[in-house]
């Protein structure tokens, strides 16, 4: 099969995917395709996207690759869905880096840290999609661990949990003391944009 058939596919795949579909799938689906060289047909997408002042682009998220919308156009998606918009607060996002950062961790660990009962934050980001019951901790009694999920990754826009920004830098994006930020994948800032098979409601 030619080159420009095999992306021509793998475009495909990927705007068809509701999640990111990893390098190894593609290769499985596409003929002739070794996962070694998805890498190099998605930076050719990118590249004509750009190129065309497309309002899409494809982002390696969750281990895999996404269409996205562009972030230039994040304030008009937001506003196509704010009746539906869903804010985290402060508190949330601080117990979201704690499970991030030292995952997996249990309640008690998280509530040393912030100091403050996470039993209704942490049902809530599991609700969410954003944390995970990732098992038990083996000490007496046997506590529930919490981890990140993928989802979480597709979120905050990240190829893999090595790509975590530094403590400083999340301190820099919570909102103050009693505040509160939306945090889907529309936050122009940040770059990062909404699937367009998904809709804002869907990440909270």
């Amino acid at each position: 099969m030619e080159r420009s058939q095999q992306k021509q596919i793998v475009e495909a795949l990927i705007v068809a995917a509701g999640e990111p579909v990893s390098a190894a799938r593609l290769a499985e689906i596409v003929p002739g395709l070794e996962a070694g060289e998805v890498p190099g047909l998605v930076a050719e997408l990118r590249s004509e996207y750009e190129a065309q002042g497309r309002a899409l682009e494809i982002w390696e998220v969750a281990g895999g690759f996404q269409l996205r919308t562009h972030a230039s156009v994040a304030p008009y998606l937001r506003l196509l869905h704010r009746e539906r918009a869903v804010r985290l607060t402060r508190a949330a996002l601080e117990t979201l880096a704690v499970i991030a950062y030292r995952q997996p961790v249990t309640r008690a660990e998280v509530e040393d840290v912030r100091g403050v009962d996470a039993g209704p934050l942490l049902k809530s980001l599991v609700d969410r999609k954003l944390v995970r019951i990732a098992g038990h901790r083996e000490v007496p009694g046997r506590p529930l661990v919490y981890a990140t999920t993928k989802r979480f990754l597709e979120v905050f826009g990240l190829p893999k949990l090595d790509d975590l920004p530094t403590l400083r830098e999340v301190e820099d994006l919570l909102p103050p003391p009693g505040g509160s930020a939306v945090v889907t994948p529309l936050d122009a800032e940040t770059g990062e944009a909404t699937p367009p098979t998904q809709s804002p409601s869907e990440l909270h």
